[in-house]
């Protein structure tokens, strides 16, 4: 497919010929998850779908998905990206521009926790199924496993999980768990990166489901980056680094990335926001220097 499609082109093909994404998805060429190197690099594009388009001050910034393809293509293009993580209509437009050929592609499985919804913590399965994932060729999936310790329902957020790790692992899939302890806070849900939060956490997600053999975690830096050699200490399952939101100090948060890339559990670096809308508004710049911590 052209990459010089648009956004109306896309339109126009979507509505005419609906099968061309089965069809691109069938044309793929795969790669394996992890080469010779040994670790991973993915540039992450899921935020769209539980509602969450804002980026520091601005609230729609990711809002507009021809912008966001072209940020997406630059950074795939970037030596050193493995792929992508993103919801099926992203990845499908990705497909249609032929934008992931040897790129790993990553389902994001959990959209139904919207951003600022009362029902923010009941982040139920409405994307990516495993079957999914199977029919289209895709490489992995990934899961938001958000904890309350005061929300009864977060009993109900972690049958959910644990099954949908058992369903990926029948098909001998990666599921990548991104797992939080987290408290409301005036209404709002907040992520506890205290290194005790975090340990809690990733012994939760490491422990889901009938097998671990196809569990990645996916796991943030704690608020003191010394913490991370002792957090990452509680699981021997692979694990990927959270960018996160850097703020206004990027090269701050570069040098917390560094630190935890060195660990041995820490496979790569899955980072989204941060590199795709840089302050400097250099993508190309800002993924570079986030390969070049690997």
């Amino acid at each position: 497919m052209s990459a010089d499609l648009g956004p109306a082109g896309l339109a126009r093909l979507r509505a005419r010929h609906p099968e061309a994404v089965a069809e691109a998805a069938a044309r793929r060429v795969r790669r394996p998850l992890l080469r010779d190197g040994g670790r991973l690099m993915v540039i992450a594009a899921d935020h769209p779908a539980r509602g969450a388009l804002g980026v520091g001050a601005d609230g729609l910034a990711m809002a507009d998905r021809g912008d966001l393809l072209d940020r997406l293509r630059l950074a795939l293009s970037r030596p050193g990206v493995d792929g992508v993580l993103a919801s099926a209509d992203v990845l499908e437009d990705l497909l249609l521009l032929g934008a992931l050929d040897d790129k790993v592609v990553i389902g994001s499985m959990n959209r139904g926790g919207l951003a600022g919804a009362t029902f923010e913590l009941d982040d139920r399965f409405t994307g990516h199924r495993a079957q999914d994932l199977e029919r289209l060729g895709f490489d992995a999936g990934k899961l938001l496993l958000r904890i309350d310790y005061e929300d009864a329902g977060s009993l109900d957020t972690l049958y959910a999980a644990a099954r949908a790790v058992d369903e990926m692992a029948e098909r001998q899939l990666p599921v990548f768990v991104e797992p939080f302890i987290c408290h409301r806070r005036k209404g709002r849900i907040r992520n506890d990166l205290s290194a005790g939060a975090v340990t809690r956490s990733i012994a939760i997600a490491s422990g889901l489901a009938g097998t671990s053999a196809y569990t990645w975690l996916k796991v943030p830096v704690t608020e003191n980056p010394d913490d991370m050699a002792e957090v990452m200490a509680t699981s021997t399952l692979p694990a990927v680094l959270l960018g996160g939101d850097t703020g206004d100090d990027q090269d701050a948060a570069f040098e917390k990335w560094r630190g935890a890339l060195r660990l041995p559990t820490v496979q790569g670096l899955v980072a989204g926001r941060s590199l795709l809308y840089p302050a400097d508004g250099d993508v190309a710049a800002a993924v570079d220097t986030a390969v070049g911590l690997l």
